[in-house]
This record gives C-alpha cells, sequence and structure tokens, in this order.
C-alpha cells in the first residue's frame, strides 16, 4: 500500500491581513507555527517509526515552515519543488482580497474553464496550474516510497487530487476538492489492482480549535 499525505499549510499571515495569496510569499503567524506542530505529530502517528518517508513542498515560505516542522519529527529533509506552489493570482497576490474581488471574471458554467482568463494580469489559468501540478506528481509517484508527504496549498490540492486519479483535463475545470488550513488529505493505492483512493479528506480533527 502506498499512502500519500496531503497538507495543506496552516495559518498564515495573508489569511489574517485578509490580503490574496497565490504566490504572495506570506509566513505563518503564531497559530499557524503551533498548528504546524499539531500537523507534524498527526502525520508521524499515522506512519510506522521504521517506515521510510518522503518529505515534498511547495518552496514558498508558508509551506516550507511547515515542512520545516514536519521534517524535525520524522527526520528527514524535504525536497522543495516550485511546481506545487498554489496558483498565481498575478498582480492581485499581495493586495487586499476585496481587490481581487472586485475585477475578478469567474469563469462560465460549461465550455473551456481550464483556460479561461479570470481578468487578473499575470494570473495562471487553471490549466497552467495543472500542467505544473500533474508532471510535479508524477515525478513524486516515480519513486517506490509508501509513506510520502506533500505539502500544499488549499487551491492546489484540487489538482494534486484530480492528477492522483488521472482525472483528464478539460475535466479537472470542473472539480474542486474543499481544504482548510492545516488539513491532512490521505490518498492511499493499493498493490494489487493499483486502485487510487481518496482515502481522507481536509481531515482537521489534530487542530485543538477546530
Amino acid at each position: 500500500m502506498r499512502t500519500v499525505y496531503v497538507v495543506t499549510h496552516p495559518e498564515a499571515t495573508h489569511h489574517v491581513d485578509r490580503l490574496v495569496g497565490g504566490w504572495y510569499d506570506s509566513a505563518l503567524t503564531p497559530a499557524g507555527l503551533r498548528d504546524a506542530e499539531a500537523i507534524a505529530a498527526a502525520v508521524r502517528a499515522r506512519i510506522p517509526e521504521d517506515a521510510e518517508v518522503e518529505l515534498y513542498s511547495s518552496d514558498l515560505r508558508r509551506t516550507v515552515q511547515t515542512a520545516d516542522a514536519l521534517a524535525a519529527r520524522l527526520g528527514v529533509v524535504a525536497t522543495l519543488d516550485d511546481r506545487l506552489r498554489e496558483k498565481s493570482y498575478g498582480d492581485a497576490g499581495g493586495r487586499p482580497q476585496r481587490w481581487l474581488d472586485d475585477r475578478f471574471r469567474p469563469p462560465p458554467p460549461v465550455g473551456d474553464r481550464m483556460t479561461h482568463d479570470e481578468g487578473i494580469p499575470g494570473a495562471e489559468t487553471k490549466a497552467a496550474l495543472a500542467h505544473r501540478i500533474y508532471p510535479a506528481l508524477d515525478d513524486i509517484l516515480r519513486s517506490d516510497c509508501r509513506h510520502q508527504i506533500i505539502v500544499t496549498h488549499g487551491g492546489a490540492l484540487t489538482f494534486v487530487i484530480a492528477a492522483w486519479i488521472r482525472m483528464p483535463l478539460d475535466a479537472a475545470g470542473y472539480a474542486h476538492f474543499h481544504a482548510t488550513s492545516g488539513g491532512i488529505t490521505e490518498l492511499r493505492e493499493d498493490d494489487y489492482f493499483h486502485n487510487r483512493q481518496l482515502h481522507t479528506l481536509n481531515d482537521t480533527s489534530h487542530l485543538a480549535d477546530r
């Protein structure tokens, strides 16, 4: 059985300041740092003590800080990969959320949602996000390690799951897997049929205030 634990980073400064995240390089808040330790303890409890573990993370500061807590708890070194970043919101990154809301063009209910222009200069489309997340996951899964951890972002999580179940890109434009800060999603693949399962989505039971 292969298990991939996908962690969404906990509370960061852009959350409390009501700023757009994306590639804006915010840090974890004091509460977020405490939650990162709780995440690390929860993941450690799910993995056998003698098991080999691999840890991968987005290279943005808030995910690196989360990965640092996991690395210390598990005795591993994180591999940083900028392909695991959140969707870029271009010019909106780091601005007040209201600035983005006033300019955002939502995707159409049907049609080509993957290449839809949201109206924000420099922002990634869903297609651009998927075209880096899908190969990033493929590269991670080339390893034979049975316990792998990915630290990423709430928006990126949808495309990690879509890539895991090999969802075609045209269908992925309709997909959304809801995640909150500090959640743990568990993906499993059995050794016989090699079926891929979304075992647990966004578990936050390890966070005391959830």
